[in-house]
């Protein structure tokens, strides 16, 4: 560990669960790149996801961004091409463009297709599917809405899936956003996490909760807090 390191984790009680308030303070003063570090949440949740009733997966969209520029493709033909363009998509198009993806082509973070284009996407799910990159309409991106969903994504939509062991790892902004922005990410990622609760999970839903920079250590949040503010 680095001399950086280890004056940032002096920083931080490993044996206390700080507040939500708190623990975004805590968020520059750990913060040790010369680059704008990324602030991570790692939730474990109280569900068991071999169960497919007990799939914890949802999207949110962050009121202040994610500080990151997405790029979006959007499958769709005609009119729906334009939409798309006009929206702010990067990369617009149908046939083309799958078989640009077929071949390896992946510049591109995030995408939407018109529901009459998944017959043809779906032949690229072994390639889109392990990347967390295929169209789902439960989660907005099988949509005739492509104009919406575009925006949406630009404006910091996100989606959360658990993990098989039991965990949610999550961006949710940058050091430079502040602790009032961050905190206000924060707050609506942990509220969509506990609204996508499954009905059939027993006991405690969200079990531990830190967050942390690129390059910094954990910071622990109590849990029972956030169910308190957040219920």
């Amino acid at each position: 560990m680095g001399k950086k390191y280890n004056t940032a984790i002096a920083k931080v009680d490993n044996t206390k669960l700080y507040n939500m308030e708190d623990a975004v303070k805590l968020v520059p003063e750990t913060a040790t790149a010369k680059f704008d570090e990324t602030v991570d949440l790692a939730v474990r949740l109280g569900v068991d996801p071999k169960q497919p009733e007990q799939m914890v997966r949802g999207t949110v969209v962050l009121p202040n961004g994610t500080g990151k520029r997405v790029r979006v493709l959007v499958f769709a033909k005609g009119e729906k091409e334009k939409e798309a363009k006009d929206a702010g998509a990067e990369f617009v198009g149908g046939d083309d463009l799958i078989e640009k993806v077929s071949k390896g082509w992946l510049d591109f973070d995030s995408i939407v297709a018109t529901p009459d284009m998944m017959g043809a996407v779906g032949k690229l799910g072994k390639i889109l599917g392990p990347r967390g990159l295929m169209p789902n309409p439960k989660l907005g991106t099988v949509t005739f809405d492509v104009a919406r969903a575009v925006k949406e994504i630009k404006a910091g939509k996100i989606e959360f899936k658990v993990d098989k062991s039991g965990n949610v790892h999550v961006p949710f902004g940058k050091v430079s956003f502040g602790v009032k922005k961050l905190k206000e990410n924060l707050a609506a990622l942990l509220e969509n996490i506990i609204k996508a609760k499954p009905s059939t999970s027993k006991g405690a839903y969200l079990k531990s909760i830190t967050i942390s920079t690129t390059m910094g250590p954990g910071i622990k949040i109590d849990a029972a807090e956030v169910r308190e503010i957040l219920k």
